[in-house]
């Protein structure tokens, strides 16, 4: 008969990905912590194992967690000491508790603090880490996010778009479980590298995909309280409208509903659902580089996602090369992960209104009208909603109103624009002049200064996209 040890080894080799470490290193925390718990408090002489079996694992969680708030010194004795800051030793002892419940043994409940989401904890938290972005970037994602849970991160390559999508997952998860990042291939041509598909040669039998997306859904819908993340890597790499259609449309459906396989009785004994409904705790995060191999996204996609660019600033780069510093995300591993269950409560609020954007917004919207690119009542709530929780996000932070509407009319109303210089010049020139203080100064003029300029993000993109325009006689945003 297996022993508790062997039974949970092979446990967590079927919950864990494909050549994951998590079993040898959460069995070695396991060790670490009977060091810890026998030492210097409990002073018993049987296993770790057994012990935990026999006790009060919360009590225990409780005693692991506060020797991890503790400063380094105090884990001289216990090595290897990284072992406690990266999280291993209370998620392994968590993912034990786990264990334990799938044995029918006893119920266990690990109690987490829960905190207000405080979007200075996690600004903090990447500076610790030596993550490099501008100052507004946390805010402009993190409020995209929480109007709706699917955004596209692009520009510049190596400019961090990528590691803020993990950086937020690590520190605000409470364990691996919560996320999952897939790099999008070529031949993605349908829904099943995501979905999966059911066995044609096996009636009743549902295949899964191997990237673990499928899972992801399945667990944020039995546990709606925590946020859980799907971040597509190179979401371009194939077209999104094959093999991401049913969550396009479960997006925007009433019912939210993805159908996977019959509703019939061949199909009782099935572990996977005959259909799912999106959860709205999954937040899906797509990574998009813009070259000759990867294609370009339809409106349809565009307008159901938040649009942020990624840009290294000349003062931005200075910055970085005055200090270069090797980049630590383990240090992020769950730092913010009491406050998950508020940051998913604040996502699910609908009543998060910005009210007054008429005279702001009406201008942009009559101007792209004459593009063919005018927006709709989803993107008009959609900005009201993002003006409304970056304000509030930031109102700890002095933020400007016009810097609000900046980063709302860069990620909701610029991204479809696209065209030739005839039917586009007059457009963007049009445009540009809506971002500057004064309507006498033309956009786009060598005499346009900073102190000119009410909406930078916006003013810079359509300036690209002007001289791009002049150049090839044909912009748009991504190619800008």
């Amino acid at each position: 008969m297996q022993s508790i040890k062997d039974s949970f080894i092979s446990y967590l080799k079927i919950q864990s990905p494909l050549n994951s470490g998590k079993p040898g290193s959460y069995v070695k925390a396991m060790e670490i912590i009977e060091d810890v718990l026998f030492d210097k408090k409990f002073s018993k002489s049987i296993s770790i194992w057994e012990f935990i079996n026999s006790e009060n694992i919360e009590q225990i969680y409780s005693f692991v967690q506060e020797q991890q708030g503790i400063q380094d010194g105090v884990f001289k004795d216990y090595t290897p000491a990284s072992y406690w800051k990266k999280g291993f030793c209370s998620a392994a002892l968590k993912e034990f508790g786990l264990y334990l419940n799938k044995q029918e043994k006893k119920t266990f409940k690990l109690k987490i603090d829960v905190n207000d989401f405080n979007i200075l904890e996690f600004t903090s938290s990447l500076s610790m880490a030596s993550v490099f972005l501008s100052e507004t970037l946390p805010f402009q994602f993190v409020s995209a996010l929480q109007t709706k849970p699917f955004i596209i991160l692009t520009g510049l390559s190596g400019s961090g778009k990528t590691k803020l999508a993990e950086a937020f997952s690590l520190w605000i998860s409470e364990s691996e479980d919560q996320y999952c990042m897939i790099a999008v291939g070529a031949d993605w041509t349908n829904r099943e590298p995501l979905l999966g598909f059911p066995n044609a040669l096996e009636q009743g039998e549902y295949i899964k995909p191997d990237s673990g997306a499928l899972d992801l859904v399945l667990r944020a819908q039995r546990d709606s309280e925590k946020p859980y993340f799907l971040i597509l890597d190179e979401m371009n790499m194939s077209h999104v409208e094959r093999y991401f259609a049913d969550f396009l449309s479960a997006m925007e459906s009433t019912d939210r509903m993805i159908t996977l396989h019959p509703d019939t009785e061949e199909w009782n004994e099935c572990d996977v659902p005959a259909s799912l409904k999106l959860p709205e705790n999954l937040f899906i995060i797509g990574t998009v580089n813009i070259d000759e191999t990867t294609y370009m996204f339809s409106p349809k996609v565009l307008d159901r996602a938040n649009v942020i660019e990624f840009r290294v600033s000349n003062s931005e780069m200075k910055s970085y090369f005055d200090a270069p510093k090797v980049l630590d995300m383990e240090s992020l591993r769950g730092a913010g992960a009491s406050m998950g269950t508020s940051f998913v409560a604040k996502a699910k609020e609908k009543g998060q209104i910005a009210e007054g954007l008429k005279d702001k917004l009406m201008p942009f919207f009559e101007k792209l009208q004459e593009a063919g690119a005018e927006f709709g009542y989803r993107t008009a709530l959609e900005i009201s909603r993002f003006v409304a929780i970056y304000t509030d996000l930031a109102k700890d932070n002095s933020v400007d109103e016009n810097e609000v509407i900046d980063a709302a009319i860069m990620q909701k109303l610029l991204p479809k624009l696209h065209g030739s210089r005839n039917k586009i010049e007059k457009i963007l020139k049009a445009l540009g002049g809506l971002c500057l203080i004064s309507s006498d100064k033309l956009a786009f003029q060598a005499e346009i200064v900073e102190d000119d300029i009410k909406y930078p993000l916006s003013y810079q993109k359509l300036k690209r996209m002007h001289a791009r325009v002049i150049a090839d006689g044909f912009t748009s945003f991504a190619e800008a």
